[in-house]
């Protein structure tokens, strides 16, 4: 069973054993949630949960549950570092919440809109439905007005949680107003809650925090529609059943003991009385899924480092990094750098067995069989089509490009080499350019040198003694046979190495030199029948 079904189905039997959620799927269908504070360039390791969380909906939908997975921006949180991509101007909003600073740019309503919207954008192109909403937003509808009140009211029990996980954290009321003299609310503590009226007061303080320079107003609030925010992990909690969470999954690191996770399922069970989502329980934590890394460096968002999301689809397509992360258990690490040798070519490899599975192009057992179909239609974006699509191999493509220099030479030659009909679908003809320009894109930036090649228009290369000889029977070979078969050929190789008494290896070498100038490159059989007979021989005759 796939992962997804497998999450789908233990979410599915741990509602219906609770009633709490019972009601609450009842009237709210299962709702698969995730969050991000939009502080700057979200990374691309932010996408796996994404995935994870949208693959799920799917698969609770394909069980005939009503479900859908929600992104929520956490626009309400403060911005507490400068952000290295934006001008010195912007430090003078340090302290204050993202949905209240400007946009670095028009067109959007406010600095978390416009970083939240550079990767929801992308949303299409990866085939994740998300209903997306904002966290501050609920705060003015009042959502969190019940849970605010029940948790402030419980403010004892909420230090006695973190006082249980952080000894001797200083007690204070957990809620962090927005000031109302200089709108920053990572400088304001909270240190009194009046029940009766419903109010709190608070100072904002000139050194409460590092980062941050509060403004010294003292004043009382309602806590209520917008006036501030819960500590993001008692928040946590609060959104659980504010929201209607069943499942949330999250980062291993959140998942540590004692850690943001520990907290929230505490707030939830002792003071809200909300059984945490799936895969934690109200004692036991669960397990967060593994870090997705490019070149084995953990994605961060704060440090401002790596890949961001919205131009991971500079790297590689976004079905085929869809497929990646719906292929790969969610506990399992994952670490993916086009430019190491064979990343980018096994991964495409996987992707066209899977879908030649799905296709029954390949033959699979059965469970082999049903697993790969699961996986191609849990990864797959858009209808997925009666016939299946074109295949060229990626390292083929590669190869191709190299050869003929554009995607119209490189399709003219695909179709004389037999690789393709000479009519082709327009969908077909869409999918294979897509395949051409990525498999350009990896040789010009992020190949290994070795895949890396120009066919010589002249070779310089001089060979003598039995290499020379050994070349010249190639010659002959090519020019007896008007079509060049690829396994008799590469059979041939070795009768020509052996009938003069060298190294296969070294008979190889010759070869490249004369055709790339190069000691290596793509396998010779294939690369030859590629280049095409006569531009071959032309060149060999030429030592």
């Amino acid at each position: 069973m796939h992962w997804a079904d497998q999450i789908a189905r233990e979410v599915k039997a741990r509602v219906e054993k609770d009633e709490t959620l019972k009601k609450i799927v009842k009237e709210k269908g299962y709702i698969v949630y995730d969050e991000k504070t939009p502080s700057g360039i979200i990374h691309i390791g932010s996408g796996r949960g994404w995935v994870i969380h949208d693959a799920i909906a799917k698969a609770m939908r394909d069980m005939g549950l009503k479900a859908k997975f929600i992104l929520s921006s956490d626009d309400m949180d403060p911005y507490d570092k400068p952000n290295t991509d934006l001008p010195k101007s912007f430090d003078k909003y340090i302290g204050m919440p993202f949905r209240n600073i400007p946009s670095p740019e028009k067109g959007y309503k406010n600095f978390a809109d416009y970083y939240f919207s550079q990767v929801t954008d992308k949303f299409k192109d990866f085939g994740i439905e998300a209903e997306l909403e904002s966290t501050g937003e609920r705060y003015e509808k009042g959502d969190f007005n019940k849970a605010i009140k029940t948790i402030l009211d419980n403010a004892d029990k909420v230090n006695d949680i973190f006082e249980r996980l952080y000894e001797n954290r200083p007690k204070k009321l957990p809620f962090n107003p927005i000031c109302e003299k200089c709108g920053k609310i990572g400088t304001t503590l909270a240190y009194e809650w009046d029940k009766e009226r419903e109010v709190i007061k608070y100072r904002c303080e000139e050194n409460l925090v590092k980062w941050a320079k509060g403004c010294n107003h003292e004043w009382e609030m309602s806590p209520y529609n917008g006036n501030g925010k819960l500590p993001w992990k008692v928040e946590w909690a609060a959104k659980w059943p504010t929201v209607g969470v069943v499942c949330e999954l999250a980062g291993k690191d959140h998942f540590t003991h004692g850690g943001s996770r520990s907290v929230a399922i505490a707030v939830s069970d002792e003071v809200l009385d909300f059984p945490p989502p799936y895969p934690s329980t109200r004692k036991d934590i669960g397990k967060g899924y593994e870090f997705f890394t490019v070149g084995g460096k953990k994605m961060s968002t704060s440090k401002g480092t790596g890949i961001g999301f919205a131009e991971a689809t500079d790297y590689a397509p976004a079905k085929i990094l869809r497929y990646l992360l719906v292929a790969t258990r969610p506990h399992a690490a994952l670490d993916f750098n086009p430019s190491n040798r064979n990343d980018m070519i096994l991964l495409y490899d996987r992707f066209d067995k899977t879908e030649r599975i799905y296709y029954k192009k390949e033959d699979a057992d059965k469970n082999q069989y049903e697993q790969q179909k699961r996986i191609y239609e849990l990864s797959h974006i858009g209808k997925i089509g009666k016939k299946m699509p074109v295949q060229i191999q990626f390292s083929f493509a590669a190869t191709i490009m190299q050869v003929a220099l554009s995607h119209d030479k490189a399709i003219e030659l695909l179709k004389q080499l037999g690789h393709l009909p000479e009519k082709i679908p327009k969908e077909d003809l869409t999918y294979l350019k897509e395949r051409l320009n990525y498999a350009e894109k990896w040789v010009n930036e992020f190949a290994p040198e070795e895949y890396r090649f120009k066919v010589q228009e002249k070779t310089t290369e001089k060979v003598a003694g039995k290499e020379k000889e050994a070349v010249e029977k190639l010659v002959g070979y090519l020019k007896d046979h008007k079509k060049v078969d690829e396994k008799l050929l590469y059979e041939e190789f070795y009768n020509i190495s052996k009938s003069v008494g060298i190294d296969t290896k070294d008979f190889f070498k010759v070869c490249y030199r004369i055709l790339i100038g190069k000691d290596k490159g793509p396998r010779l059989a294939p690369f030859i029948v590629t280049i095409g007979k006569d531009k071959v021989v032309s060149l060999l005759r030429q030592i």
